[in-house]
């Protein structure tokens, strides 16, 4: 596995021109009132900031899945690429939108470890499977579909291809923790 930057790769804007900053009003702010790390780098382009925050933000905020069981998918794509900005983003609102502490630690862990329920151990899966093999297994889809319909599938495997890219995009600039955001959790 490549070292993953200890330092920002590119900065986050600092001073952003008079549209960037009209633009980042849109985006989620951290403590101190400033643009959370991911959108102040994003912010180096703007047209893409704007396309990201309306396409990543259906699958948050606007999506057909709950919030617990995107959540679920959303950290364990954060943990298989070894993305520890967007697992600690994500223990944040996973934790609002209900998952355990025990349940997040369980994701950082082999299947084996934790007993998951049915419908919960097919989300785990659906993310293990696209960031080991990009495809869905068939063992994984037919786990799935008995719930899910059609949409809420297609959701599910852009839900966990989003944020693989966002993780990739995130390890690869260096991206840091924001004031008051964990990191791994303790194993």
């Amino acid at each position: 596995m490549t070292t993953r930057p200890s330092a920002p790769r590119i900065k986050p804007v600092a001073d952003p021109d008079p549209d960037t900053a009209a633009l980042l009003t849109t985006t989620m702010n951290g403590p101190s009132g400033k643009p959370i790390n991911i959108f102040g780098t994003l912010a180096h382009h703007p047209k893409l900031l704007k396309r990201f925050n309306l396409f990543a933000g259906l699958l948050l905020n606007k999506g057909l899945l709950p919030g617990r069981e995107r959540e679920i998918v959303v950290l364990r794509v954060g943990w298989n690429c070894q993305s520890v900005y967007e697992f600690g983003q994500h223990t944040i609102i996973g934790r609002r939108e209900g998952l355990t502490d025990a349940e997040i630690v369980a994701l950082t862990k082999p299947t084996s470890e934790f007993t998951w329920p049915t419908d919960d151990a097919a989300l785990v899966a659906v993310a293990d499977d696209l960031c080991t093999d990009d495809c869905v297994s068939d063992a994984t889809w037919a786990a799935l579909t008995p719930r899910w319909n059609d949409a809420e599938m297609v959701e599910l495997v852009m839900l966990a291809g989003t944020y693989r890219l966002v993780s990739g995009f995130l390890n690869s600039t260096g991206v840091q923790l924001d004031e008051g955001v964990p990191g791994w959790p303790p194993r």
